[in-house]
Order: C-alpha cells, then structure tokens, then sequence
C-alpha cells in the first residue's frame, strides 16, 4: 500500500529527497505522497525511506491504498522503465 504523511509533519523535508519515485512533495501546510507514485520503495529499496528518515514518525501506510508487493513492483517498472529493480 502506498504510504501517506499525517498532520504530524513539521514539514522539515527529510523525507522529499529520499524518494525514489519523486512521490513526496511539499503540500499547502505539510508535506504530501502521490498514492499513484508510491511504492514504499518496492523496486529500489529494503524498506520505505521516508518512514526511516522522518523524525517524527509522519510517513505510515495508506489503509486506502492497499497494494500487493507484485502491485507495487508493477508500479515501480512503469515509473522506472528499463531500469532493473534493486536485488533483481
């Protein structure tokens, strides 16, 4: 599932840089995820970047979104065409 940012952000950017996708994007108050570009790093990492870099714990699973991992490596490929995924 794709992964959004709750009201908790203070908007310290952190995680806008870490995102393979280009998926995060400072919104009107606080920072956004793009549900279609999110693939919780599926495709480029372990695990999802912006929950790892964020410090106040703002980057959670989307429960609106809910995607399988084979849904969001298929999202990955046409984000990324010709590129091979990490640990491919």
């Amino acid at each position: 599932m794709a992964f959004q940012i709750t009201e908790e952000c203070i908007s310290c950017g952190a995680c806008e840089p870490e995102c393979p996708n280009q998926a995060i994007s400072e919104g009107e108050t606080i920072y956004v995820i793009d549900p279609g570009k999110c693939t919780e790093c599926v495709g480029s990492y372990d695990s999802s970047r912006c929950a790892e870099v964020c410090p106040v714990d703002s980057c959670v699973a989307d429960p609106a979104h809910k995607e399988s991992r084979e849904q969001l490596m298929e999202k990955w490929q046409k984000l990324h065409p010709g590129e091979t995924p990490s640990g491919a």
